[in-house]
């Protein structure tokens, strides 16, 4: 039997900010931290011993996990890859979202954050958002840097980093958590609940609330359930 828990992240300055994030590196908000911290105390209670842990190159996800790892009282290494970043918003990155929905209308927004195929115009290699110009993904190939990104090709880069270092640890009947964003969660739960591109279009990943997956020794999905039920949105997974 093995388990693997999916934490989005704490609320970010961006987040509170209503502004399309993507890659740019953010840090945590003073809330953020604490849902982080409170992430660590619902998983301590579980009493679980984790094997190995991941995360996505980006700040406010590596900050969430140091401080769940803190709070569990864990000395550990992490695995950190880019793979597992946001989704990228092209030309809306940096915007604030209500405005956004004033200029564009509030279903185009909605396509543009929802819609599985449906990608912002491109963001110009000269922004300073643009990954290419951010000192974190210097190491990143640039061929493989977005531009924009729809959910499916967040999707296309997530599942192919999971199914290569990840899936066989849990089949090995390890413990893993990982520390993502809202978008490439929702990658891994479309692939691991197999939802249609309908069904993903309305799964809601709530920040800093811990996503219990339990697997079976055949490695099928047994029980999923939010830690913090009293911010755990609907499942429409499970």
């Amino acid at each position: 039997m093995s388990h693997l828990i999916l934490v989005r992240h704490g609320q970010s300055e961006w987040n509170l900010e209503k502004r399309f994030t993507g890659w740019v590196d953010v840090d945590l908000t003073a809330k953020g931290k604490l849902e982080a911290c409170k992430a660590g105390e619902l998983l301590k209670e579980k009493n679980l011993r984790f094997d190995y842990f991941f995360t996505s190159y980006q700040i406010r996800a590596i900050n969430t996990l140091k401080l769940i790892l803190n709070t569990m009282r864990i000395k550990n290494n992490f695995t950190k890859a880019w793979q597992l970043n946001e989704r990228h918003y092209g030309s809306l990155t940096g915007l604030n979202k209500d405005e956004m929905k004033k200029k564009l209308g509030e279903k185009k927004i909605q396509e543009f954050r929802r819609s599985w195929s449906i990608k912002p115009n491109p963001l110009s290699k000269n922004n300073p958002y643009h990954p290419i110009n951010i000192k974190v993904y210097k190491d990143v190939p640039k061929d493989l840097v977005p531009d924009t990104e729809s959910l499916e090709d967040t999707f296309n880069r997530v599942i192919p980093y999971f199914k290569k270092n990840i899936k066989d640890k849990l089949i090995n009947d390890k413990n893993i958590l990982i520390t993502a964003h809202g978008n490439s969660i929702r990658s891994l739960c479309k692939y691991l609940f197999k939802l249609n591109e309908k069904k993903i279009t309305s799964l809601e990943i709530p920040t800093g609330n811990p996503l219990l997956i339990k697997f079976s020794i055949n490695n099928k999905i047994t029980e999923c359930k939010y830690l913090d039920q009293a911010r755990a949105n609907d499942l429409i997974a499970f």
